[in-house]
């Protein structure tokens, strides 16, 4: 009856972890967790890492200016 309530428990929270790393991809919060996280770590470990992260940021958003109308046409 143990090993019955165990798996049950088990497959709950489980399925209460599906629901939420699906919640978390929807509304797109996991990425920037994730990317905040690596970040910190990269900081911590490599001291120029940090500073290659915030210029991938930058770059990221960027807006690529648009290009001028042909003359020509």
């Amino acid at each position: 009856m143990t090993a019955v309530i165990v798996t049950v428990a088990l497959g709950a929270a489980m399925a209460g972890l599906g629901v939420l790393a699906k919640r978390a991809r929807r509304r797109g919060t996991a990425g920037s967790a994730i990317a905040g996280a690596m970040a910190a770590y990269d900081e911590g470990m490599h001291g120029t890492a940090h500073d290659a992260f915030v210029e991938l940021q930058q770059q990221d958003e960027r807006v690529k200016p648009a290009e001028a109308p042909d003359p020509h046409r």
